[in-house]
């Protein structure tokens, strides 16, 4: 029976991870057991409890303002004996966090099987996004089955010269997360313990415009820029758009959204939200703006448009399948770009109805199946 350890250690990545993990225990051909980094604490533990997954190990690593160089000896000397203790066939890891590098090394230093989630993104400009690019270079070169979420993905590995039979192209898991979370019941005062009326702007048919922002690159005038753009659409359409944006916990993020976006009328700003309720909002808005990773996949498998507050994007197939429109960080391109969207339904029309490319759902069976019939033989 082979033995796989799932590790992970931010939101982002239990989301990915969770679907993986729950049939992983549910498979009698294999003993899974998880350990968490916890590098996200109050945002990674909403995850474990929403789809009940407990940890074999918490390593809780977590600390305020550490640095990279911090998150990665810390990573790298605690998950260490864990392994030695565990002695498992398999890691899995997925993405392209300060976690997911460091534990591809550890499973190469101890040499085990590490298989990577997610493999093949790149934008191949080493500082954008930082450090993401490299993170999942590094978990790259080291991976023994790269499970690649499109043929794109898939193209960049055998590029970087990458045997065929060693990548597995298995969509991205989560659309699994998301189709799982999305059915479930919805108790909206969870949102009103935010300071958030979904329900009354539901009533008063506001369309709701959803906002992540928090990347490093996006840090500084970047993102006053984005919060300036903010200021303007909410201004312009005050009487009908409704933004909802909930603040990352860095104080890089807090300060000038809170300086420059706090007590708009049109504007609400709550903390993190947990996955559930975020994936709510989501199921409400009218479109979003965000500079992360996993809502570029979400929302189009919810017909919702997406506008990137990036310069480059690791997930260009939502790009090429019209899902998704990159519009970096200068106000008047938001401005230029959102209202297009508000006023013109045809080309609302045309992002909402594009094909999603991220998956059908079943992305994690495809992947322990991967796992399960691997032979280093062949």
């Amino acid at each position: 029976m082979k033995k796989i350890m799932c590790v992970f250690g931010t939101r982002p990545e239990a989301i990915k991870m969770a679907p993986i993990v729950k049939r992983l225990m549910n498979d009698q051909r294999v003993k899974c057991f998880t350990c968490v980094t916890a590098q996200h604490r109050e945002m990674l533990d909403q995850v474990l409890a929403l789809f009940d997954i407990r940890p074999a190990v918490d390593l809780n690593l977590m600390q305020s303002n550490q640095t990279l160089a911090q998150i990665t000896s810390s990573v790298l000397e605690h998950l260490d004996p864990v392994i030695k203790e565990y002695k498992p066939d398999w890691i899995l890891a997925q993405g392209d966090t300060t976690t997911v590098m460091a534990t591809a090394l550890l499973a190469y230093y101890h040499r085990i099987y590490f298989g990577h989630v997610e493999a093949g993104l790149r934008t191949y400009d080493k500082f954008q996004p930082f450090p993401e690019e490299i993170n999942r270079r590094v978990a790259g070169v080291i991976a023994d089955l790269h499970f690649a979420p499109t043929e794109w993905s898939r193209a960049n590995l055998l590029h970087e010269g990458v045997s065929t039979q060693n990548i597995v192209v298995t969509g991205n898991p989560v659309i699994d997360a998301l189709q799982w979370t999305a059915s479930l019941p919805f108790d909206f005062s969870s949102t009103r313990k935010l300071g958030l009326d979904l329900q009354g702007l539901e009533k008063n048919q506001k369309k709701i415009i959803l906002v992540t922002a928090h990347r490093r690159e996006n840090f500084g005038v970047p993102l006053e820029n984005i919060c300036e753009a903010i200021l303007g659409l909410a201004n312009l359409y005050r009487d009908e758009v409704h933004f909802i944006y909930p603040v990352h916990l860095n104080p890089n993020v807090q300060e000038p959204v809170n300086r420059l976006l706090a007590n708009h009328p049109h504007i609400t700003l709550t903390p993190p939200m947990d996955y559930l309720p975020l994936i709510n909002v989501l199921k409400r808005s009218k479109l979003v703006l965000t500079d992360s990773g996993g809502l570029q996949e979400e929302a189009p498998g919810l017909g919702i448009p997406v506008l990137v507050l990036r310069e480059v994007t690791e997930r260009p197939e939502g790009v090429e399948a019209g899902t998704v429109q990159l519009v970096g960080t200068n106000p008047s391109e938001i401005i230029r770009s959102v209202s297009l969207l508000l006023n013109d339904s045809k080309e609302y029309d045309r992002m909402t109805k594009a094909i999603n490319p991220y998956g059908d759902g079943h992305s994690s069976e495809r992947i322990v199946e991967a796992v399960v019939n691997f032979d280093p033989n062949k």
